[in-house]
Protein backbone atom coordinates (compact mmCIF):
# COMPACT_ATOMS: atom_id res chain seq x y z
CA UNK A 1 0.00 0.00 0.00
CA UNK A 2 2.59 2.77 1.23
CA UNK A 3 4.03 1.87 -2.51
CA UNK A 4 1.24 2.42 -4.39
CA UNK A 5 0.81 5.71 -2.14
CA UNK A 6 3.94 7.33 -2.80
CA UNK A 7 3.35 6.13 -6.54
CA UNK A 8 0.18 8.83 -6.78
CA UNK A 9 2.32 11.30 -4.90
CA UNK A 10 0.09 11.96 -1.50
CA UNK A 11 0.61 13.30 1.46
CA UNK A 12 -0.82 13.40 4.79
CA UNK A 13 -1.29 17.37 4.67
CA UNK A 14 -1.35 19.60 2.24
CA UNK A 15 1.80 20.42 0.11
CA UNK A 16 3.45 18.41 2.86
CA UNK A 17 6.43 15.95 1.87
CA UNK A 18 5.73 12.44 0.48
CA UNK A 19 3.91 9.73 2.25
CA UNK A 20 6.47 7.97 4.67
CA UNK A 21 4.70 4.96 6.40
CA UNK A 22 6.22 6.53 9.59
CA UNK A 23 3.38 9.52 8.97
CA UNK A 24 0.80 7.24 10.01
CA UNK A 25 -0.71 7.59 13.26
CA UNK A 26 -1.34 4.73 14.57
CA UNK A 27 -4.80 4.05 15.62
CA UNK A 28 -6.06 7.25 13.55
CA UNK A 29 -7.70 7.16 10.30
CA UNK A 30 -5.08 7.90 7.30
CA UNK A 31 -6.00 11.22 5.69
CA UNK A 32 -3.94 11.52 2.33
CA UNK A 33 -3.77 14.78 0.19
CA UNK A 34 -3.08 15.96 -3.39
CA UNK A 35 -3.17 18.89 -5.52
CA UNK A 36 -3.94 18.58 -9.63
CA UNK A 37 -5.18 15.26 -9.62
CA UNK A 38 -7.40 14.64 -12.93
CA UNK A 39 -10.86 14.40 -11.88
CA UNK A 40 -9.60 13.82 -8.22
CA UNK A 41 -9.41 9.63 -8.42
CA UNK A 42 -6.59 7.52 -7.77
CA UNK A 43 -7.38 4.43 -9.53
CA UNK A 44 -4.81 2.25 -8.17
CA UNK A 45 -4.73 3.27 -4.48
CA UNK A 46 -9.29 2.55 -4.57
CA UNK A 47 -8.70 -0.18 -6.70
CA UNK A 48 -6.38 -1.91 -3.77
CA UNK A 49 -8.57 -0.43 -1.18
CA UNK A 50 -11.76 -2.15 -2.26
CA UNK A 51 -9.61 -5.39 -3.26
CA UNK A 52 -9.06 -5.22 1.10
CA UNK A 53 -12.11 -4.19 1.52
CA UNK A 54 -10.74 -1.13 3.17
CA UNK A 55 -12.95 1.89 3.63
CA UNK A 56 -12.18 5.33 1.75
CA UNK A 57 -13.02 8.53 1.28
CA UNK A 58 -12.26 10.81 -1.40
CA UNK A 59 -13.52 14.29 -1.74
CA UNK A 60 -12.55 16.71 -4.62
CA UNK A 61 -12.53 19.94 -6.16
CA UNK A 62 -14.91 20.62 -9.82
CA UNK A 63 -12.83 21.93 -12.44
CA UNK A 64 -15.43 23.61 -14.90
CA UNK A 65 -16.80 21.80 -17.83
CA UNK A 66 -14.52 18.61 -16.91
CA UNK A 67 -16.09 16.75 -13.51
CA UNK A 68 -18.08 17.96 -10.83
CA UNK A 69 -17.02 18.10 -6.71
CA UNK A 70 -18.07 15.05 -5.63
CA UNK A 71 -17.74 12.92 -2.25
CA UNK A 72 -16.89 9.19 -2.62
CA UNK A 73 -17.64 7.11 0.08
CA UNK A 74 -16.39 3.14 0.49
CA UNK A 75 -17.47 1.96 3.53
CA UNK A 76 -15.50 -1.99 2.98
CA UNK A 77 -18.51 -3.38 1.73
CA UNK A 78 -20.11 -3.71 -1.68
CA UNK A 79 -19.31 -0.70 -4.14
CA UNK A 80 -18.24 2.98 -3.82
CA UNK A 81 -20.81 5.46 -3.57
CA UNK A 82 -20.32 8.99 -5.82
CA UNK A 83 -22.31 11.87 -4.01
CA UNK A 84 -22.66 15.27 -5.57
CA UNK A 85 -20.93 18.31 -3.43
CA UNK A 86 -20.07 22.18 -3.72
CA UNK A 87 -17.06 23.86 -3.63
CA UNK A 88 -17.26 23.86 0.03
CA UNK A 89 -17.15 19.83 0.16
CA UNK A 90 -20.58 19.79 1.78
CA UNK A 91 -22.76 17.04 -0.11
CA UNK A 92 -25.60 17.96 -1.89
CA UNK A 93 -29.05 16.50 -3.21
CA UNK A 94 -30.73 18.11 -6.22
CA UNK A 95 -34.07 17.40 -7.00
CA UNK A 96 -34.42 14.56 -9.25
CA UNK A 97 -32.80 12.77 -6.65
CA UNK A 98 -34.82 13.88 -3.81
CA UNK A 99 -37.58 12.85 -5.78
CA UNK A 100 -36.37 9.38 -6.80
CA UNK A 101 -35.38 8.52 -2.81
CA UNK A 102 -39.22 9.38 -2.26
CA UNK A 103 -39.42 10.46 1.40
CA UNK A 104 -38.01 12.01 4.38
CA UNK A 105 -36.43 9.34 5.96
CA UNK A 106 -34.78 8.12 2.80
CA UNK A 107 -33.35 12.07 2.44
CA UNK A 108 -31.70 11.43 5.86
CA UNK A 109 -30.40 8.05 5.75
CA UNK A 110 -28.69 9.06 1.98
CA UNK A 111 -26.85 12.18 3.67
CA UNK A 112 -25.71 9.80 6.77
CA UNK A 113 -24.45 7.31 3.81
CA UNK A 114 -22.50 10.25 2.72
CA UNK A 115 -21.41 11.54 6.02
CA UNK A 116 -19.41 7.73 6.90
CA UNK A 117 -16.40 8.28 8.78
CA UNK A 118 -13.49 6.33 8.44
CA UNK A 119 -12.11 3.74 11.31
CA UNK A 120 -8.90 3.76 12.76
CA UNK A 121 -6.17 2.60 10.15
CA UNK A 122 -5.38 -0.73 12.03
CA UNK A 123 -1.81 -2.06 10.70
CA UNK A 124 -0.16 -5.48 11.09
CA UNK A 125 2.29 -4.83 13.56
CA UNK A 126 0.30 -1.77 15.73
CA UNK A 127 0.10 -1.75 19.16
CA UNK A 128 -1.93 -3.56 20.56
CA UNK A 129 -3.40 -1.35 23.37
CA UNK A 130 -3.88 1.26 20.56
CA UNK A 131 -5.95 -0.41 18.28
CA UNK A 132 -8.15 -2.05 20.82
CA UNK A 133 -9.45 0.97 22.38
CA UNK A 134 -10.07 2.33 19.27
CA UNK A 135 -11.95 -0.60 18.28
CA UNK A 136 -14.08 -0.04 21.61
CA UNK A 137 -14.60 3.59 20.68
CA UNK A 138 -16.19 2.92 17.14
Amino acid sequence: MADIILAERLSVEWDGEPFDPSHRTPGQPLNLYAHGVVGGQFEDLEARCIELNLPFIRSCDGYPGEWNPERVVFTGEGGPASYPADEGGYVVLNRGTAEKLGSLEAIIAWFDAADFRLPPLIVEGDPADTSLSERKSS
